[in-house]
C-alpha cells in the first residue's frame, strides 16, 4: 500500500513545486528598481514602469495654489520640481503595493535612506492619503503647522480639483466623456481634463483622434497619458 502512494506523492510534491515557481508575485513582493524619470509630483517611470507614490497626492501639473500673502504660484509644477530633485536619474527601488482599476501601480519608493512618499508630505508638496499602515497624516500635520509649500495658503485638494476639471469638460463634450485622444507625431496621447495641454489640444477625429469616457478605456485602446512637461 505506501509502494501505490510514493508515486503519485512524488507527482504531487513536484506539482506544487511548479505552480510555486510559476505563481505571480503578491503586490507587495513585486520590485521596480532602477534609474527614475519623473512624470508629475507623485509619479516616477522606471524601465517603463509606471508607479504612483502609494498613501500620497500631490497637485496637478498646471494646478495653482494660494500664497500666504495673497495672489498665487504653480504648486503643481513646484511639487514635480521637488520630487526631481529627490529623484530624477538617481537609483530609486519602489515596492509595489497594489494596482488600481486602471492597472496602474502604486508603490512605496526610496532613493537611497529617503522614502519619496513620506518626503513629499513632509516638504509640503503633497497631500497624505490614509492607506493602512502607511499612513502620512503625522508628516503632514507638521507641514500644514509649519505652512510648508501647499499650506502655505488656500489650496484646492487635487482630487477635488480633478474632479471639477472634469465635470466643468463633461459639459460640452461629446456623449459627456471629456478625455481628448490625439495623435501627435505618430503616439496616441490621451488628455484628461487636468491634463495641462488639455485647453490646447483638440480632438481631429478625421486624423485618428478619439474621445474616451474613461482612463482605462483609453488604455486599453492602446493610448498613453499625456505628460505633465
Amino acid at each position: 500500500m505506501p509502494m501505490r502512494l510514493a508515486a503519485p506523492l512524488a507527482e504531487i510534491l513536484l506539482l506544487g513545486a511548479c505552480i510555486t515557481a510559476h505563481a505571480p508575485a503578491l503586490a507587495g513582493d513585486t520590485m521596480a528598481a532602477g534609474r527614475a524619470s519623473v512624470v508629475n509630483g507623485d509619479t516616477i517611470e522606471i524601465d517603463g514602469i509606471i508607479v504612483r507614490l502609494h498613501g500620497i497626492d500631490a497637485p496637478e501639473a498646471g494646478q495653482k495654489c494660494g500664497k500666504a500673502g495673497g495672489g498665487s504660484w504653480p504648486c503643481g509644477n513646484r511639487a514635480t520640481e521637488v520630487l526631481e530633485a529627490m529623484a530624477e536619474d538617481r537609483d530609486v527601488e519602489c515596492t509595489i503595493i497594489r494596482n488600481d482599476e486602471n492597472e496602474q501601480k502604486y508603490g512605496i519608493c526610496s532613493a537611497g535612506d529617503l522614502v519619496l512618499n513620506k518626503s513629499m508630505v513632509s516638504e509640503g508638496y503633497a497631500w497624505a492619503i490614509a492607506e493602512g499602515a502607511d499612513d502620512y497624516s503625522p508628516a503632514e500635520a507638521e507641514a500644514r503647522a509649519a505652512g510648508l509649500g501647499i499650506w502655505q495658503g488656500a489650496a484646492i485638494a487635487p482630487w477635488d480639483y480633478r474632479s471639477e476639471r472634469w465635470a466643468a469638460a463633461a459639459q460640452g463634450a461629446p456623449g459627456g466623456c471629456p478625455i481628448k485622444g490625439v495623435v501627435a507625431r505618430g503616439e496616441q496621447i490621451y488628455h484628461p481634463p487636468w491634463s495641462p495641454w488639455y485647453d490646447r489640444v483638440k480632438v481631429n477625429e478625421s486624423k485618428g483622434g478619439k474621445w474616451f469616457c474613461t482612463e482605462r478605456e483609453a488604455l486599453e485602446a492602446g493610448w498613453r497619458a499625456a505628460s505633465s512637461r
